[in-house]
């Protein structure tokens, strides 16, 4: 078989229950789906850039703005636990022939409005280039979240998440620990077939620095908006 373009995966279930129908949520006035769009068909790179959903009205949206519809999720891949392995997966082998197979696969949550092309462009170059089998972009997690200033509570009593924690006086004596944004993940097709992960056994970091949204609430939304009004932090409207 031979290797062909990035498939670049926009998932887009219609099923969300924090925000009903959440992926055509407005930012700036745009829809989540026509945001990541904008950004996406900057791109100058050989892709195919498709849209996964099970709602059609998400599938009316992706078209308007120029995004490509090629099947329907099934409802088996639809519900709210279901792993972006197995969509991914689907998605994969929806579009590979004999002839045509995708070296590469970029995952582009919509509910990361704020990506910047830049996000995208060093995970593509660190995944094809730097030997690494996933990569995917990151923020560093503020130290009142640190694993080690959390806490549990079993049967009305608090207990440390981690004993480590008793530690702690001072934020200086954390080791940075960062999370998942949204932004952008990308994998070989075969960590994605063969491990079954979107993080691998060697996976780059692309660490992003400015602020960014993930879209779950309507706080996350409200939050959006109020970085994209705030020029100081430059973000493209």
């Amino acid at each position: 078989m031979v290797g062909g373009d990035i498939l670049i995966v926009i998932p887009a279930r219609g099923g969300s229950k924090g925000i009903p129908l959440k992926n055509l949520a407005k930012v700036g006035g745009k829809t989540l789906i026509e945001r990541v769009a904008n950004v996406v068909n900057k791109l100058t790179i050989p892709k195919k850039v498709i849209v996964s959903t099970d709602h059609q009205a998400i599938a009316d949206e992706a078209v308007r703005v120029g995004l490509e519809v090629p099947f329907w999720r099934p409802e088996e891949l639809s519900g709210p636990i279901v792993s972006d392995v197995d969509v991914l997966i689907h998605a994969l082998n929806s579009l590979e022939t004999a002839e045509k197979t995708f070296e590469f696969i970029l995952m582009l949550q919509p509910t990361s409005p704020l990506r910047q092309l830049h996000h995208i462009t060093e995970t593509i170059a660190m995944l094809t280039s730097g030997g690494y089998d996933s990569v995917l972009t990151v923020s560093e997690t503020d130290s009142k979240s640190h694993p080690l200033k959390q806490l549990c509570v079993l049967d009305n009593k608090l207990e440390y998440y981690d004993r480590a924690g008793e530690k702690i006086i001072a934020r200086q004596q954390l080791t940075p620990v960062y999370h998942r944004n949204g932004a952008a993940y990308g994998m070989t097709r075969d960590c994605l077939l063969n491990q079954k992960t979107t993080i691998g056994k060697n996976c780059g970091a692309v660490i992003v620095d400015e602020p960014l949204a993930n879209i779950d609430t309507p706080l996350d939304l409200a939050l959006a908006n109020w970085l994209l009004d705030n020029q100081s932090f430059g973000f493209s409207s």
